[in-house]
């Protein structure tokens, strides 16, 4: 069985292999986007087609939508080479119970793939004719935080933005100088509406694209790229809408496991790809069935019925912003930040084996969920907390079927430590004067220092995962020996203190000293680590005993 339009029209082979095919006509579903397209996303790497393209493919089966999403990449361009022409723009989504069972079904709702590539004309007109075109509704990303950064820990410019900045819209490189020279086209063409929605783990996330856009087209004016009346009209958001968006679905890397599987089904040609440019992808996504995407419903030019979607909840700013911050800054993604880095020095593949296998590393992710967390947490009224929280230790975290992987939970940890951790610091310092009092959060923080100096507990090396700030701050530590804590001088100080990093200075919280004292101790040599962990967690009563 082949993973093409023409393969799936043998739908006797599919089904009796328990693969769901799509019950709407893909090819007319992708014409109708192509001629006027509706809803575009940036950024078509695994959590949107599992996620994003699952909400449209259930959409188009319960005919709540007549047409697929535009993907459009603007960073990899071998995914849409590798991943998406060879196989007709298909998708295979596999989705993982904690039982161990499976479901199956093919993806049919991804209309054309577009590389976001100035040095390439066609593909560069032809994403200006989409953006262009008054049909346009909603342009949404995936692009992870480091997508909307234009600035260094430094505060200079990034050097492509720089160059963005220098050579204007029709050279545009980065993700955000793209996006903004494709609103200009939008503006000169007839100042179309539009919705940008990004959909990433960052905090007010449409806050951040929408500050990184004006950006773009403020400088953009100033070199005489742009007029007046672009900047007013991008800054009008009842004309150009960032709304804010909370979304989580664990999505490990595809398995290889799975890849073997579906070829032993009769699928051709599973096997994972890894790009140029580091990304790991395949034909299919595997992920958990809990979804959830909370999004504030401000979309000037219409929208699609985004409400009728598995686990979408369309709401105001304020709830979004709650969900949001309980998720990414309590409940979910500092769990991950926190125990994943640590996971990789202490030798676990596994992210939910660890948590199942090891009563200290379990304790410590709960402490900074239960214990340091909920003390702290937005309620946002539409989700509990505490049954959010309750449901990733009892269904989520514990599903080894997943097959997450820490080394993949320590991927751009430098862009999340801010947002993980950073928030809840803050919060304790408003509440308490200081987060002295904190320490599990403060033991993740330790432990991926530690982790960055690329050394197991055993004394074994390995490679980091990728990271944009892992050659900076391993420079920063080169000096430090695992074994020798007396080389741990005043290496972590810079670090530490960068409120550019953690959104706040962590000595001026009480947090500073803290942390050294453990990345000091987690050095003292072979098994330091887990002894370190084991002190500060192993007698700690806890809330959720």
């Amino acid at each position: 069985m082949k993973l093409t339009r023409n393969g799936i029209k043998e739908r006797g082979l599919w089904e009796k292999a328990g693969i769901t095919l799509p019950g709407y006509d893909v090819e007319e579903a992708a014409e109708r986007a192509k001629k006027e397209p509706v809803w575009v996303h940036c950024g078509i790497g695994n959590i949107f087609r599992v996620f994003i393209g699952g909400i449209a493919d259930g959409l188009l089966e319960e005919g709540a939508l007549d047409r697929g999403i535009t993907c459009v990449e603007t960073f990899d361009y071998d995914v849409v080479d590798k991943i998406y022409k060879p196989y007709d723009n298909l998708g295979l989504n596999v989705i993982l119970h904690g039982d161990g069972k499976r479901e199956y079904k093919v993806l049919g709702a991804l209309a054309e793939a577009v590389k976001a590539r100035s040095a390439d004309l066609e593909q560069w007109n032809r994403l200006k004719e989409i953006f262009t075109s008054s049909s346009l509704q909603m342009v949404s990303f995936t692009i992870t935080e480091k997508g909307y950064a234009l600035h260094g820990t430094d505060g200079t410019w990034l050097p492509y933005v720089q160059s963005d900045i220098e050579k204007g819209p029709d050279s545009a490189t980065g993700a955000m100088a793209v996006v903004t020279a494709m609103l200009y086209e939008r503006y000169k063409a007839g100042k179309y509406p539009l919705a940008l929605v990004s959909m990433d783990n960052c905090a007010q996330n449409g806050s951040r694209l929408r500050q990184s856009v004006l950006t773009m087209a403020e400088e953009w004016r100033k070199a005489g790229f742009v007029e007046d009346g672009f900047v007013g009209y991008v800054s009008d958001e009842k004309v150009v809408a960032f709304p804010w968006t909370m979304i989580d679905k664990i999505t490990p890397r595809p398995s290889e496991q799975i890849a073997a599987d579906l070829e032993k089904m009769g699928v051709e040609h599973m096997q994972p790809v890894i790009t140029e440019k580091k990304t790991y992808i395949a034909p299919f996504v595997n992920a958990e069935k809990p979804q959830y995407l909370v999004i504030e419903d401000s979309f000037p030019n219409g929208r699609p019925n985004l409400e009728k979607g598995f686990g979408v909840y369309m709401t105001d700013r304020t709830t979004v912003n709650l969900s949001e911050r309980m998720k990414v800054t309590v409940c979910l993604n500092p769990v991950h930040s926190a125990v994943g880095p640590l996971g990789v020095v202490l030798g676990y593949d596994l992210f939910a084996h660890m948590l199942n296998t090891n009563e200290d590393m379990m304790k410590m992710a709960r402490m900074v969920a239960y214990d340091e967390g909920l003390l702290v947490v937005p309620n946002p009224g539409i989700l509990s907390p505490q049954a959010f929280v309750d449901e990733l230790f009892e269904e989520r975290f514990p599903n080894e079927y997943l097959g997450d992987t820490n080394l993949r939970l320590a991927v751009d940890v430098s862009q999340m430590v801010g947002i993980r951790f950073g928030e809840t610091v803050k919060a304790y310092v408003e509440k308490y004067g200081d987060a002295s009092r904190l320490t599990a959060i403060p033991l993740g923080i330790a432990g991926w220092l530690r982790y960055l100096l690329a050394v197991d507990d055993e004394g074994k090396a390995y490679e980091l995962a990728p990271d944009p700030m892992k050659e900076e701050l391993q420079e920063q530590l080169k000096e430090i020996a695992v074994g020798q804590p007396e080389t741990c001088k005043n290496q972590l100080r810079p670090i530490l203190s960068n409120n550019r990093l953690f959104a706040i200075n962590l000595y001026d919280a009480g947090l500073g000293d803290k942390i050294e004292k453990m990345f000091r101790e987690m050095i003292d040599g072979t098994g330091a680590v887990k002894a370190t962990i084991h002190k500060y967690v192993g007698s700690v009563s806890t809330d959720f005993e």
